[in-house]
């Protein structure tokens, strides 16, 4: 098993889906709480536009801001999993697949980042290692 190889793919994962969420689409959510206008967002389990705009820019931006350092990935990944999820399952439920496909292109690497970790090239790693020597 080549390890380094294994350790660019997920530095490369992370950077890709980690900077890509957070310039795609956390950047834009987040900047939604210094515009002009009256916040307005989904509203999927019913607990209010303004909570659940946190909770996606927490997902969106913050969490992928651990997922692109490679800090506590594992956990950061979570909340993106459950945001993707309810983007495919309860936001564009029944919706062809052509209108859930970037959630699920998002989806399934952050499974396998959760699954995976971060990898050597990452703070989590600098971490394991210096707790080891």
């Amino acid at each position: 098993m080549n390890t380094r190889r294994t350790d660019i793919a997920l530095l490369l994962l992370r950077l890709m889906f980690g900077g890509g969420m957070i310039i795609g689409h956390g950047w834009s959510k987040l900047m939604k709480f210094f515009g002009e206008e009256p916040l307005s967002f989904a509203n999927p389990y019913g607990i209010g536009e303004v909570p659940s705009l946190v909770l996606a820019t927490g997902a969106e931006f913050f969490c992928s801001i651990l997922i692109v350092l490679g800090l506590f990935t594992r956990l950061a990944a979570l909340p993106l999993i459950f945001t993707m999820l309810t983007v495919v399952l309860v936001v564009n439920f029944g919706e062809p697949f052509a209108k859930t496909e970037k959630a699920w292109m998002y989806l399934i690497p952050y499974i396998c980042l959760a699954l995976t970790g971060a990898g050597y090239y990452s703070l989590d790693g600098w971490r394991l290692r210096r707790r080891a020597a």
